[in-house]
């Protein structure tokens, strides 16, 4: 069986800490890096020794982070959302996967809502997230919003955000019409949750057609 060699960048953080475990937990992957300004450790540092690069880090340094892993010839595996990932297109020889959210529920609450809005167009959305969260709205939220729109829905603004201690993540998408409500709602308890479709991702990068891929659904 062959290993995937993975460096995690954001590893200090919650979701960071949680992909370690999960990684080294899997037995076709090994753990070979945690970049984390925290740790001491630049991503530059780690990627000599990884074939992907999972990334859970902040906006403003997602796109960066992309690529140097793109340029260096290591695939990215980007959990950080807020950012436009259109511009790597074309760059370096690896390939480049992100997500809004891993987890599979909420990739089904996305494609269930494609199927309800061009019957019930008019739609509300509400997202919960812990306040440690720093993008708002949140980047399910947004690309729930635009496959929505894509089906011949219409999103109400604005996308309504909670951020609260006590809270992991959470959505509820509302569509009404007359005489009528239907409601969507994906509830992540624990961020265990977002760690199958993340190791998915890494042992699906490798093979992909195309560079950026944006969507979990792309690989169920």
């Amino acid at each position: 069986m062959s290993v995937i060699n993975v460096a995690v960048s954001g590893a200090a953080g919650r979701m960071g800490e949680t992909v370690c475990r999960a990684v080294e937990g899997a037995e076709d992957m090994e753990l070979v890096g945690r970049a984390d300004p925290e740790l001491g450790v630049a991503l530059d540092d780690v990627l000599g020794d990884a074939d992907v690069v999972v990334d859970f880090t902040v906006p403003d340094s997602a796109l960066r982070n992309a690529r140097h892993c793109l340029e260096a010839g290591v695939h990215c595996v980007m959990g950080t959302t807020g950012a436009d990932f259109s511009e790597l297109e074309g760059v370096g020889e690896a390939n480049l996967f992100a997500a809004p959210n891993f987890a599979i529920g909420a990739v089904l609450l996305m494609e269930a809502a494609k199927l309800i809005a061009p019957h019930m167009p008019e739609c509300e959305i509400v997202e919960l997230h812990h306040d440690r969260k720093l993008d708002k709205p949140s980047g399910t939220a947004l690309r729930t919003a635009e496959l929505v729109r894509e089906a011949g829905g219409n999103v109400h603004q604005p996308i309504h955000s909670v951020r609260l201690p006590g809270l992991v993540a959470h959505q509820e998408t509302v569509f009404g019409g007359p005489g009528q409500t239907l409601s969507l709602r994906h509830d992540s308890l624990a961020r265990e949750s977002f760690m199958p479709g993340v190791l998915l991702a890494v042992r699906r990068v490798a093979e992909l057609d195309h560079s950026p891929t944006v969507g979990l659904e792309k690989l169920l």
